[in-house]
């Protein structure tokens, strides 16, 4: 299957992207539940895949995993007549290692990368602009920027993503800032073509309401139809109807983050029969019993009137 250019992953990069999780069973990648993950979701309203970023543990996958991954769902997708773009997430606190990263990853059949700011080491301004401006003249994939500073500890600014939206190779940005009146300068004075999908669950009717082009949201691994609906409606111009429907989802967004993430959408999953198992990897662990009896719960009442949980798709 041909790749896609810059140019073409731009136009694909809106609407509702899944950041999929990656199932584990007994320390191992569960490759039936990972396949099952595409098919359902292949069949709903979802415009893309974000593998191996942080909802997808990426960061502790090997890189044999990591490649195992992206040719699971690739060909998951083949076997089924389903093509979505795939952006792979990468991170790294090295410029150098990262580089490396990207050759490793060269030949692998996604359509692009989404990279998050270098961690720990809290980098200048100058710094982050030059480090993705090296990153994105080496990589063979285009390049979504992943600003998410209360993870990295830095914040990439307006100015910086500015004038790293000029480069050919970068055609976009996952906005975790969780500063609404930045993310709003932003989408005033990005330039034609540079797309920009909020990852902040909690506040994605705020930014579809801003003018973001899409999102990437944890939580739509749950109501895919419903999220999606939110912005659908929102561009028809039926702003009370998106307002109402975004009400009647929005505490799922905080359910979902009430631990760290990715394992209270898990624990969901694998009650719901999607993935086998809801284990997550060290320092990650599973969700409390107490969390467990809320999401048990909010279970239990969307799925009212019907005689138990939702069947298993078949393998």
């Amino acid at each position: 299957m041909t790749n896609l250019s810059s140019a073409d992953l731009r136009s694909q990069l809106q609407g509702l992207w899944l950041p999929l999780v990656t199932p584990f069973r007994d320390g191992d990648l569960d490759e039936t539940s990972l396949r099952r993950l595409v098919r359902h979701y292949a069949r709903g309203p979802v415009d893309g895949l974000v593998l191996a970023a942080t909802s997808g543990e990426g960061m502790a996958l090997g890189i044999a995993e990591l490649e195992q991954v992206v040719t699971l769902t690739r060909a998951e997708m083949a076997d089924i007549r389903h093509y979505m773009p795939i952006c792979l997430g990468l991170s790294g606190a090295s410029t150098l290692k990262m580089l490396d990263q990207l050759d490793e990853t060269a030949a692998w059949p996604i359509d692009g990368y989404l990279i998050s700011s270098p961690y720990y080491v809290r980098p200048s301004q100058r710094g982050l602009l030059q480090h993705f401006s090296v990153l994105a003249d080496h990589a063979s994939w285009p390049i979504v920027l992943y600003n998410i500073p209360y993870r990295s500890a830095v914040n990439l600014s307006n100015e910086t993503l500015l004038r790293l939206a000029e480069h050919p190779n970068i055609v976009g940005l996952k906005d975790c800032g969780a500063d609404r009146a930045q993310s709003i300068d932003l989408l005033r004075r990005r330039p034609s073509g540079f797309r920009i999908l909020t990852g902040e669950d909690t506040q994605y009717y705020d930014a579809i309401s801003d003018g973001a082009d899409g999102a990437i949201l944890l939580s739509a691994h749950i109501d895919t139809e419903g999220f999606a609906s939110v912005r659908t409606l929102f561009r028809e111009g039926n702003r009370d109807a998106a307002q109402a429907r975004w009400e009647s989802i929005s505490d799922l967004t905080r359910l979902l983050f009430a631990e760290p993430s990715p394992a209270p959408a898990k624990y969901w999953l694998s009650r719901t029969g999607l993935i086998d198992s809801a284990e997550v990897r060290l320092p990650m662990v599973e969700v409390s019993a107490e969390l467990a009896a809320r999401l048990d719960l909010e279970i239990e009442q969307r799925c009212r009137g019907v005689d138990r949980l939702p069947r298993r798709a078949q393998s």
